[in-house]
């Protein structure tokens, strides 16, 4: 079981521990079960937490027992951001996005067998403790000095809005969370990024204050970042959501297959689960051919096919080749299409116009000489069938699930047209 350790660190999955060797004791010594909190701050888990969510998964099939933790208490509090405090939701909200939360985390576990993962809610512990237990049993064992220390509180505290004693108070419930999973499963590692470090040793001060003798550590990853300086997770419309109705899994396989050359390898070997030898010939053929884009097509694909299946991932594989003339478009869903379609330059119109007018309306063109010069010359597709004569209009029949015209101009550019009414 102390491979886990060098597999992680091959990996790019290891920033940091308490203290490595006794870490890899424990893990030689025994099962080790351990945990890692997600808190229900939106209605879905994003890609940055996939970091968080696979190596659970990767540790699991280690051998460690896994505890994932949806803080329906740390949830209705915030972990500080660096730069303004956290709007609070209400109760009621935070435990639907706990459920929502709880159902993307558990099929990447396993909840058979020796090593059976467990699904826990910290409101478990806190909803019937008062304030005076909270601050007489856990608020008495915190230095305040040493809390201020914590980078986003210090932060906080440099700038005009200051910080509230509620969000200074996370890292005091994020530290009982580890001591109640101690006490109660017998939990004896939290795994987190890095930027959660503070609280991961503050949780691991706690346990030695009131659990003395106890061997307890703490792991962190490294946090993701992109090689052109933006923050890993977004894309041009924003976070990139789990749930497909808040990023499509036709747009969340997009995501991955644009992923910058310099960053894929980093990724495949944070993200997948291939071997290191599949992994390192990934690599040499990117950087042998890095426009066919093996490597990223491969990372989009696993990816896929684990947050949505292997039949939504076929789908948008399908509907990706069906866009550029590889496949038969009006063998593509129409969720399937829609959501490939969001993801391209489109205009809405109520009645189809020549063809010369739409390649403009969508910017194929940049004007009707342009759009007819454009025909002139073959470049012109629609649905994947060249047109010769730009003045026609296409007809109603040709309209995808009666909606939708798909725009191709030379073999990369493609628009779409909505017909509404």
């Amino acid at each position: 079981m102390t491979d886990i350790v060098d597999e992680l660190k091959w990996r790019g999955l290891f920033a940091q521990s308490t203290d490595e060797d006794a870490l890899r004791k424990a893990l030689a010594d025994g099962p080790v079960t351990f945990y890692c909190g997600y808190d229900p701050s939106a209605a879905s888990l994003h890609v940055g937490h996939l970091v968080q969510v696979l190596t659970m998964r990767r540790l699991q099939q280690a051998g460690l027992r896994p505890l994932a933790l949806v803080g329906g208490a740390t949830g209705q509090i915030g972990d500080p951001r660096p730069t303004a405090e956290r709007t609070l939701n209400d109760p009621e909200t935070i435990a639907h996005w706990v459920t929502r939360l709880r159902s993307q985390i558990e099929p990447f576990l396993s909840f058979e067998g020796e090593n059976a993962a467990v699904m826990v809610n910290n409101l478990d512990w806190t909803s019937g403790m008062s304030a005076i237990e909270f601050l007489r049993d856990i608020g008495k064992h915190f230095r305040v000095n040493k809390m201020l220390t914590k980078e986003s509180i210090a932060r906080r505290l440099e700038s005009d809005e200051g910080i509230s004693y509620t969000e200074f108070s996370y890292q005091l419930l994020q530290s009982m969370d580890y001591l109640e999973l101690y006490r109660r499963y017998g939990c004896t590692l939290q795994q987190g990024g890095s930027d959660q470090w503070g609280n991961l040793t503050a949780g691991l001060d706690l346990i030695h204050r009131l659990e003395p003798g106890a061997e307890v550590h703490a792991l962190a990853t490294p946090l993701m970042t992109k090689a052109d300086g933006t923050k890993f997770g977004k894309s041009e419309s924003g976070a990139v959501w789990l749930d497909p109705t808040m990023t499509t899994p036709y747009a969340f396989y997009q995501f991955w297959l644009n992923v910058d050359d310099r960053d894929i390898s980093r990724y495949m070997r944070i993200l997948s689960f291939l071997s290191p030898a599949e992994l390192e010939e990934l690599e040499k053929v990117t950087e042998e051919r890095p426009q066919a884009r093996t490597a990223q097509r491969a990372l989009a694909e696993e990816l896929t096919t684990l947050v949505h299946g292997a039949e939504q991932c076929a789908a948008v594989i399908a509907a990706s080749k069906a866009l550029f003339g590889q496949g038969e478009l009006g063998e593509l869903d129409e969720a399937t299409l829609s959501a490939a379609l969001s993801e391209v330059p489109h205009a809405q119109v109520t009645e189809l116009g020549p063809l010369v007018d739409l390649l403009v309306e969508v910017g194929l063109a940049p004007s009707k000489s342009g759009a007819r010069r454009t025909v002139k010359e073959g470049g012109a597709y629609v649905n994947n069938v060249k047109v010769t004569d730009g003045e026609s209009a296409p007809a109603r029949e040709e309209l995808l699930h009666g909606r939708w015209l798909v725009l191709r101009r030379g073999k990369k550019n493609l628009a779409a047209i909505e017909v509404t009414g």
